[in-house]
């Protein structure tokens, strides 16, 4: 007998919920530069902002979460980095967690060139 190549969704396929649910990696975030910013959602239910760490180093945005849900014995953790390409004023970086949703909002420098080559796109 053979196994079926996708475990997961041939024993998922009767019930009645997504099977994206349980997927450990995904979109949990959005990223995008807007009036001289970029500005970063993470998608972060049931963590409390305490238990949230956002660092700034050489142009890597590090973020790591740990959530320890003892009425059902269950330890959580979160752990992503972003670099970007500009330079970010590392001085005026702000960060607000609300209803789940961290944001992160990252002021460009002034006259912050994205450093690198063009690559030609061929057609």
């Amino acid at each position: 007998m053979a196994l079926p190549a996708n475990p997961a969704s041939s024993w998922m396929q009767n019930l009645d919920f997504p099977s994206r649910l349980l997927e450990t990696s995904g979109n949990d975030y959005e990223l995008y530069e807007a009036d001289d910013e970029f500005v970063l959602t993470v998608e972060m239910p049931g963590f409390e902002p305490e238990g949230i760490t956002v660092s700034w180093d050489a142009g890597v945005l590090n973020i790591a979460a740990e959530h320890e849900d003892e009425h059902r014995g269950q330890r959580r953790t979160y752990h992503r980095r972003f670099r970007f390409p500009k330079d970010v004023d590392d001085e005026e970086i702000t960060a607000e967690y609300t209803n789940g949703i961290l944001e992160i909002r990252l002021p460009v420098m002034t006259d912050a060139a994205v450093s690198g080559t063009e690559i030609e796109i061929q057609s």
